[in-house]
């Protein structure tokens, strides 16, 4: 199953590292990413693979959810259909 990460909040140093290493540990493959700084706002998304997710993905979106608000950021998770249902014309 693929979903998408979101991440967004003001930029500082191991932002991607975090993230991809909370993914890591539960098994969550990063299939795509892309990344910017708007003036000083950090801004990422992901396609992520999370067909070997150790843990419910509803899990995995709360740890997600709850890491960024340690660091002070806004992280989503959202199943790809999902998201593709939601943004779609």
């Amino acid at each position: 199953m693929r979903a998408i990460v979101t991440v967004i909040g003001k930029d500082r140093v191991g932002i991607i590292a975090s993230v991809t290493n909370l993914l890591s540990q539960h098994g969550v493959n990063v299939l795509d990413i892309s990344q910017t700084v708007l003036q000083e706002y950090f801004t990422m998304i992901m396609l992520v693979d999370a067909s070997q997710c150790a843990v419910p993905f509803a899990q995995l979106a709360t740890l997600l959810k709850d890491a960024g608000e340690e660091m002070g950021m806004q992280i989503r998770a959202q199943r790809e259909d999902v998201f593709n249902a939601m943004h779609r014309i």
